[in-house]
C-alpha cells in the first residue's frame, strides 16, 4: 500500500497526511509470529491440510521513527483477524531428497477497532477480506539420526496478490493494492528427541501501488521499502503429546519507500516480539498451537501484544 499503518499479523491499512502526522507506515502485511514450533516441516507427510488461524491484536502506542507515540489523544487499536490456509504436500520428488508443494492462505478482518480520541476524524478504517497469498514450495526430506530425525527444512516462494478490500480514502484497509514477493527458508533442528529449534526466514519485496492513498496528494505511484522478518521458536516435549516453548519475531525494512521514484527518507519500519507457546497434539493428524507475543523497540509502526491460536489437519 501506499501507507500503511498496520501490518502485523494479516493486516494492513494506511495512515495518511493527518495534520498530527508527519509520515506514515508503508509495509504490506508478513507473517509475524504466524508460525513457530517444528516449523521445518508438514507434520503428517504427503497429502493435503487445512490450518486455521485466530489473532487478537492489541495496542494503545503508534509510534514514529524515533519510537515515539504519535501526537493524537488517543491511539488505540484492537483487531481480529482469521485466516484459513490450504497446503498440500505432493508425492512429486525433486532428485529423490525431496517433494513438491503449495499452500494458499486468504485472511479475513473480523473486527477493527482504532479510536484516535477523535471519533476517528483522523483515522478510518474497515474490516473484510485480505489479500491472497500463494506460494509453491520444496519440502526437504528429513536428516535422520540415530533416535528419530535430527534436521528439516523448506523453500517456498510466496506471493502476496492484491485481492484484499481497498479504498484509497480509508486510513486502515485489510489490503494492500500491491504486489508483494515473499520468499522464505524455514527449518527445524532437534537437539535430542525432546528439544528443538525452529526459525522462518522471509526477504520481502514491494511492488508498486498505482492507487496510493489520498496522502500523497498528486502522485501516481508508491513503492514500499525491502525488508528482512523472521520467526523463531524453540521447545520442549513435557509428554509426548504437550510441548511448550518461547517464540519470537523480528521485522526490518532495510530500504525506503519511494513515491513517484523518489526515495523518502525517515519511513524505514522494525519491531521484535517474544512470549511463551504451546503445542498439544492429538494425534499426527491433529495439532494446537498457541503463542502470545509481546512487542518492543517498534519504530514506524503499532507496538503491542499478539495472541494467537491455531489448528492443523492432515485429511
Amino acid at each position: 500500500m501506499k501507507s500503511t499503518l498496520i501490518k502485523h499479523g494479516f493486516l494492513a491499512g494506511t495512515l495518511l497526511g493527518l495534520p498530527w502526522v508527519t509520515h506514515a507506515y508503508d509495509l504490506p502485511t508478513v507473517n509475524l509470529g504466524m508460525t513457530s514450533f517444528l516449523d521445518g516441516g508438514l507434520p503428517a507427510g504427503p497429502g493435503w491440510y487445512a490450518q486455521t488461524y485466530f489473532q487478537n491484536y492489541d495496542s494503545n502506542k503508534l509510534v514514529d521513527a524515533n519510537g515515539q507515540k504519535l501526537g493524537l489523544p488517543k491511539t488505540d487499536l484492537n483487531y481480529h483477524v482469521l485466516v484459513e490456509q490450504i497446503s498440500y504436500l505432493s508425492n512429486v520428488r525433486v532428485k529423490d531428497k525431496a517433494s513438491l508443494g503449495m499452500n494458499f492462505l486468504i485472511p479475513f478482518v473480523s473486527k477493527m477497532d482504532m479510536d484516535d480520541g477523535l471519533n476517528n476524524a483522523a483515522i478510518k478504517a474497515q474490516s473484510g477480506f485480505g489479500d491472497i497469498m500463494i506460494g509453491p514450495f520444496i519440502q526437504f526430506d528429513p536428516v535422520m539420526g540415530a533416535q528419530g530425525p535430527k534436521f528439516v527444512h523448506r523453500f517456498e516462494f510466496q506471493v502476496n496478490l492484491p485481492t484484499g478490500e481497498y479504498d484509497q480514502q480509508k486510513d486502515i484497509n485489510p489490503g494492500n493494492n500491491t504486489v508483494s514477493f515473499d520468499p522464505y527458508w524455514a527449518a527445524t533442528y532437534w537437539f535430542n528427541p525432546k528439544w528443538t529449534v525452529s526459525t522462518r526466514i522471509h526477504y520481502l519485496y514491494n511492488f508498486k501501488n498505482d492507487d496510493p492513498s489520498y496522502a500523497f496528494a498528486g502522485a501516481n505511484d508508491m513503492q514500499a521499502g525491502q525488508a528482512i522478518h523472521a520467526n523463531f521458536a524453540t521447545d520442549y516435549a513435557i509428554t509426548e503429546q504437550f510441548r511448550l516453548g518461547l517464540n519470537d519475531y523480528w521485522l526490518k525494512q532495510i530500504t525506503d519507500t519511494e513515491v513517484d521514484g523518489e526515495k523518502v527518507k525517515g519511513r524505514r519500519e522494525q519491531v521484535w516480539a517474544i512470549g511463551p507457546g504451546a503445542m498439544y497434539s492429538f494425534s499426527k493428524n491433529d495439532h494446537l498451537v498457541a503463542n502470545a507475543y509481546f512487542e518492543q523497540d517498534a519504530e514506524n509502526r503499532p507496538e503491542g501484544t499478539r495472541l494467537q491460536v491455531r489448528y492443523v489437519h492432515h485429511f
